[in-house]
């Protein structure tokens, strides 16, 4: 029996959203170890390699090694009935011919139970040898995608070249042609500094202007000779009350200052927030040079997964097909590419 119980449907949404231009039927094979699937495209020119960890799920038990059918589409469709915070459990009786989901809200005021028919897919599972890769680039999984987006305008394939100087993308086709540089950095520290303006700003609002009261000299208080005044100061009371209401009216004046001030700081500190959150650098790791000419069109499919991981890795080697790799949460999703053959 299978039972696995997933946080988030959004998670499996991504996913499926990911692979199911590239894959229409698969196996979903479930073993004590996690839920893994394997599954080439039609052209046999990308290789598709999921891996869902078992100890990543919130619930997870497998008695015994299965495999399940499924269609990718039909997948989508009933998963789309689920909220993107739902919790999603599948469930999976021994030799069973459907496959059940269930989706529960946070707050578990509603249930919904789906049932979806399995298939029996012949399916062979490859064996994927470990390789030495002559080149290792890490980068944003964003700016992947913009890039794989803004040369499929130009061509139908881009070529990847990785050298001292960076990685270069670069497309060549009849609108024409175009190329993208990065080069390796470490990320940039954007530590923000106080402007003088904001120092002097939260300065002010430590000061209090001094009341006219407080300035006013007492008549009781003796002089610099220690003798008191003989000066006769006759009390005014209107002029008291005059001064109570100026020194209200500046108290009033004083207040909405001092929250203006105050929402000031406020959005500052928004935009320190915003700065902090930085998109992965360029990371390279190169044995040797390595220039490959691949397909604009499944590098874009390959991309449509940045939004499961912020940071996407390439690993390329000459006449071997190139591994773009993103690991998740929940496990690790892997596409295999063969390279363009050049023409003679």
């Amino acid at each position: 029996m299978l039972e696995a119980r997933v946080k988030q449907a959004v998670v499996l949404k991504k996913l499926l959203d990911a692979i199911k231009e590239l894959v229409s039927d698969g196996n979903l094979d479930c073993t004590e170890e996690g839920i893994s699937l394997q599954a080439m495209d039609n052209s046999h020119i990308a290789l598709v390699a999921l891996k869902l960890e078992a100890s990543e799920f919130d619930e997870y038990r497998c008695d015994r090694n299965m495999p399940l059918g499924v269609n990718l589409a039909s997948l989508t469709k009933i998963l789309k009935c689920a909220k993107d915070t739902d919790v999603v459990t599948l469930k999976a009786s021994d030799d069973a011919d459907a496959l059940n989901l269930i989706f529960e809200s946070p707050k578990e005021d509603r249930v919904g139970e789906y049932e979806m028919k399995l298939m029996d897919i012949d399916q062979e599972h490859l064996g994927i040898p470990d390789t030495q890769y002559d080149a290792t680039v890490s980068m944003s999984s964003a700016e992947f995608a913009r890039i794989c987006r803004d040369l499929a305008v130009l061509g139908e394939s881009v070529k990847i070249e990785c050298s001292k100087e960076g990685v270069t993308f670069s497309a060549d086709g009849e609108v024409g042609k175009g190329s993208v540089l990065l080069r390796q950095n470490a990320g940039q520290d954007r530590s923000r500094v106080k402007d003088e303006d904001e120092v002097d700003e939260d300065e002010k609002l430590d000061i209090k202007p001094k009341t006219k009261r407080e300035a006013r000299r007492d008549p009781d208080e003796d002089d610099e000779d220690g003798q008191r005044s003989d000066v006769d100061v006759k009390p005014d009371i209107e002029g008291e009350d005059e001064l109570q209401d100026e020194e209200e009216q500046e108290e009033g004046e004083e207040r909405p200052k001092k929250r203006k001030a105050g929402g000031k700081k406020d959005k500052a500190n928004k935009r320190a927030k915003k700065e902090d959150v930085e998109e992965p650098g360029v990371s390279i790791i190169l044995e040797r040079q390595v220039s490959l000419t691949f397909s604009l069109k499944y590098l874009t499919n390959f991309a449509k997964s940045a939004p499961l991981a912020r940071e996407v890795t390439l690993h390329m080697s000459n006449d071997v097909p190139l591994l773009v790799q993103f690991e998740f949460e929940q496990g690790t999703l892997q596409f295999f590419l063969a390279p363009k053959i050049a023409d003679e």
